[in-house]
């Protein structure tokens, strides 16, 4: 390294700009309001407020300085690339090469690197900023390939380098960047809000245009940035963005708050706090969507420090990507830690309640995750370790996982948490796409929203679904289930979430602890019709399934159960009479003499193999499935399974002897219904006008009752979604409505006694309508 009077001055200017704090400001910015802003977005960026010779920064800086000499030492600049082996075409590798010029621009002004404030290496990055302006990123290219690339990747990357050495590039290197980011990223692609400037990439394209702004000095640009993040912030009620239920949709039909939701909770956090106290400050006051859902969308779907890949789409594919240099794996917890971090970021644009609130919770899945710790994620740099150690260090307590039932239903998701066990239900409709394939990624998860169930218990390992679960399972036997084997070409149905079913009734109702879901189950490229219900109860879920046909000439199957038993699991797994346990994991019921097909195998896979990006490493994993054939052709096939998270050989055993504590009430294409007497529940999807046991409905709907001492509630949705008002009637002749207590919005009494009579007018969001009365001794 070559230190001198230039360089060190480089590092302290540069040290002085990465030491603003990332809470929002209680007084205004400085006269240079631009300047200002710079130095703040540096700080979010690099972090603040860390000792860069302790663990773990200093570690994370030592990283970033090697892999920033190693690309020193590689970069070679031709027409047609920057680095070897990564041409411009695709455009990628433009992105590619402008995160490797982000890393060795850490390395330089980050303190600890063992590059910090060496020109030689600056003078490296300055060389490779000026190729890509030269031969491809400036005004004179026609975009080719992915639009992301040019829009939100490189330029993303781009500003942030510009930002980060704005006092030694220049007026020519910032007044070209600036114009190439202008030209790709125009005023015109934040004026609309559609097609791809919507949702999550909407927040990016933001991102991108207030920093030129910044950097260019033209207020003009960041009023507009700010303005434009205006449609982001109400709920909506098609299409992307955040549902008044929670979900997040974006790609108009994949649920998607595993990962669009992360950047978008992430870039709307780097926003606000930039903007905070400045004369764009974004004073929108929809803005608190945003902030409460944190707790109210992407919470529920963080177990233990990882998201459910139920709602990650295609970046379940993601494991060993081929093109990171850091070679950090993703998964399920990878993800979570991600959003996690980026909670912990948009925490910083919040009051304190929701402040502590949400250091909680962080605290709580750092606690928790044992299976990969949070804090020694490889994917977080030092603003980022810093921030949530901020949250550690707070006086707030660690938050339990919440308790309690949430349906999705503008998503097609639900989550059950009990005591012991979390799991999650992943449906299709003609509003929610089977699954997403694009880019190379994903081009088998045909089935993904053919009813798969996930599921963790409490106190056995998270890592189910984490350990090369996606490149080694049965495709065609995912959890939960019911499938045609027809084999399906890769990327069957088309990509970007093109594929999805005509079926209208998916989705359920909840009394927030409890619930009936129910999926109108039509096939990807299959002629395969069901009607599938899951009863979500306090230590099992019950799973019914009837009216399976199909005509594909092959074996229709519904999938109990596939267990990852990891290298060379030897779990002891017991079958008995209408039962069966896999110790470590828990058990089933599979009452009515129905044959359980059972299968204990090795399957090898590579994560290159569903992902062109993956690594060609092959890993054997061995797995316990189970699963009910239907035959070939079935016409009218049903099934009934019980699942039993966490329970001990014993327990499933002792359950099935006692009949299961519940009774099915119906299972047929008309209608499906439990009544578990123990909890005072009665529950039940009707898939068009009928009557089972006590209740009648006279269309479509889910109805769960729940009765506790002298009062019962009635929850009711209707998931066709027509908007048309639907009646339902409890019979309750032993104890009959004394008087209503209360009726919820939508909620008509409209008869009391021992025959009560509800009219809901349900909208079309498939929201629960509820009912409380007392009843007679």
């Amino acid at each position: 390294m070559r230190a001198n009077r230039r360089s060190l001055l480089l590092t302290a200017a540069l040290l002085a700009a990465t030491t603003t704090g990332t809470r929002p400001p209680r007084t205004p910015l400085p006269a240079d309001p631009y300047e200002a802003l710079r130095r703040r977005w540096v700080g979010l960026a690099l972090g603040a407020g860390y000792d860069p010779a302790a663990e773990p920064w200093a570690g994370r800086l030592a990283e970033t300085g090697r892999l920033a000499r190693a690309h020193q030492a590689t970069m070679a600049p031709t027409p047609t690339s920057l680095w070897p082996g990564h041409p411009f075409d695709p455009p990628a590798n433009i992105t590619f090469s402008y995160g490797r010029l982000w890393t060795m621009t850490q390395a330089c002004v980050q303190p600890g690197t063992g590059a910090t404030g060496d020109e030689d290496l600056l003078a490296c990055v300055l060389r490779g900023l000026d190729h890509l302006a030269a031969t491809v990123y400036h005004p004179g290219t026609t975009p080719y390939g992915n639009w992301w690339e040019w829009r939100i990747g490189s330029p993303r990357l781009l500003t942030d380098i510009t930002a980060a050495l704005y006092d030694r590039l220049g007026t020519d290197r910032i007044a070209a960047a600036c114009a190439a980011v202008g030209h790709f990223v125009p005023d015109g692609a934040l004026r609309a809000y559609s097609g791809t400037s919507t949702g999550a990439n909407r927040v990016d394209l933001c991102r991108v245009v207030a920093l030129r702004g910044v950097l260019g000095r033209d207020g003009s640009r960041i009023a507009l940035a700010r303005d434009a993040l205006s449609p982001v912030f109400p709920y909506v009620t098609e299409g992307d963005g955040l549902y008044a239920d929670g979900s997040f949709v974006q790609h108009t039909r994949v649920p998607y708050t595993g990962t669009y939701g992360q950047v978008f909770l992430d870039g709307l956090g780097r926003l606000l706090t930039l903007l905070a106290g400045s004369p764009w400050e974004v004073t929108d006051p929809n803005r608190h969507h945003v902030l409460d859902a944190v707790e109210h969308a992407f919470a529920p779907l963080v177990h233990d420090g990882l998201v459910m890949d139920g709602v990650s789409g295609r970046a379940i594919s993601r494991g060993l990507p081929t093109n990171d240099d850091r070679g950090v794996p993703q998964s399920d917890h990878s993800r979570g830690h991600a959003l996690i971090a980026a909670i912990a970021l948009l925490a910083d644009a919040a009051g304190p309640a929701e402040r502590e609130r949400w250091y909680g919770r962080v605290k709580g899945w750092i606690q928790r995750d044992t299976v990969s710790p949070v804090l020694t994620d490889p994917q977080f740099g030092v603003a980022d370790l810093a921030r949530l150690h901020t949250a550690v260090a707070s006086p707030a307590a660690p938050a339990p996982e919440p308790l309690g039932h949430r349906l999705f239903a503008a998503m097609d998701r639900a989550v059950h948490r009990r005591p012991r066990f979390t799991a999650h239900i992943a449906m299709a409709s003609d509003r929610v796409a089977h699954y997403e394939c694009g880019n190379g990624e994903n081009p088998r998860g045909w089935h993904t929203g053919a009813g798969m169930l996930t599921w963790w218990a409490a106190g056995q390992p998270t890592d189910q679904y984490t350990d090369w679960y996606w490149p080694t399972v049965d495709w065609y036997r995912l959890p939960g289930t019911t499938v045609s084997t027809r084999p399906l070409p890769d990327r069957a149905g088309g990509e970007w979430g093109a594929p999805r079913p005509d079926a209208r009734w998916v989705g359920g109702a909840t009394d927030g602890t409890y619930a009936a879901i129910g999926q109108h189950l039509k096939g990807l490229g299959s002629t395969l019709e069901a009607r599938k219900s899951w009863f979500c109860l306090d230590d099992a879920v019950v799973c019914l399934g009837a009216g399976i046909t199909c005509a594909d000439g092959v074996p229709v199957e519904t999938v109990v159960d596939n267990r990852d038993l990891g290298p060379d699991g030897a779990q002891p797994f017991v079958r008995g009479r209408d039962w069966a346990h896999l110790e470590g994991h828990g058990g089933w019921l599979v009452p009515g003499g129905q044959c359980l097909r059972v299968l204990r195998e090795d399957r090898t896979g590579a994560w290159g193999a569903i992902n062109t990006g993956g690594s060609a490493e092959r890993r054997t994993r061995r797995w316990q499935t189970l699963w009910l054939d239907h035959g070939t052709d079935p016409d009218g096939a049903a099934y009934v399974y019980v699942l039993l998270p966490g329970a001990s050989r014993e327990e499933t055993a002792a359950r099935a002897a006692r009949h299961h504590g519940m009774t099915v009430l119906a299972n047929d294409p008309g209608r499906q219904a439990v009544a578990v007497p123990r909890l005072g529940l009665l529950a039940a999807n009707f898939w068009r006008a009928g009557t089972v046991g006590p209740l009648t409905a006279s269309a479509g709907a889910s109805v769960l009752v729940r009765r506790q001492g002298r009062t019962a509630t009635l929850h009711v949705s209707e998931p066709p979604r027509s908007g048309r008002p639907l009646d339902v009637f409890w019979e309750t002749p032993e104890h009959p409505v004394r008087r209503v207590l209360r009726a919820g919005k939508g909620v008509e009494v409209i008869r009391e006694g021992p025959r009560l009579g509800l009219r809901v007018t349900p909208g079309r969001a498939c929201s629960t309508h509820d009912c409380e009365v007392a009843l007679a001794p």
